[in-house]
């Protein structure tokens, strides 16, 4: 018998209790995925620590606390991954800007500013607005430039 899934449903329930449980921890969920691959579901949950580089350990404790709570919350068989995001991960959510903030990234643009040729740009986060957008600063002439959150492509953890 063919079970319906509400995605984003089972989301919006679990996404509080995984925030909570990581907070424990003092480690912050950056994105919690629960999507279905090859006729199984998979969730995902990247954490990240703005003290300490996320170990085997810290996954582990959110797996074994989450575990009897989330059955209950998902109504489908799901296999649970809990990981670091790893360097090469795109930004999926403009949450992320505000997490690594004074963090270096790489960003390219939807379109070249005004006066430019290039659309990647290497330098760190300064600030975010999410009416504004983002205040970079750029690595190769100095500058500080302010993007349009509607210019930004993409971003990621840039590390040297």
């Amino acid at each position: 018998m063919k079970q319906d899934i509400n995605r984003l449903e089972i989301l919006n329930a679990i996404t509080p209790l995984i925030e909570n449980t990581a907070m424990r921890y003092n480690l912050i969920p950056i994105e919690i995925d629960f999507s279905k691959e090859n006729h199984r579901w998979f969730l995902r949950i990247f954490l990240y620590s703005s003290d300490h580089p996320i170990t085997l350990d810290d996954c582990e404790n959110i797996t074994r606390s989450l575990e009897g709570f989330l059955e209950e919350l998902i109504p489908v068989k799901y296999y649970l991954e809990v990981s670091s995001p790893g360097l090469e991960r795109k930004f999926k959510s403009e949450k992320e800007f505000f997490i690594f903030k004074g963090k270096r990234i790489s960003l390219k643009l939807k379109e070249p500013l005004e006066g430019e040729t290039e659309k990647i740009f290497k330098g760190e986060i300064i600030d975010y607005d999410t009416n504004e957008g983002l205040t970079f600063f750029r690595f190769d002439d100095g500058n500080e430039l302010q993007i349009p959150k509607s210019n930004i492509q993409s971003a990621k953890l840039y590390i040297d």
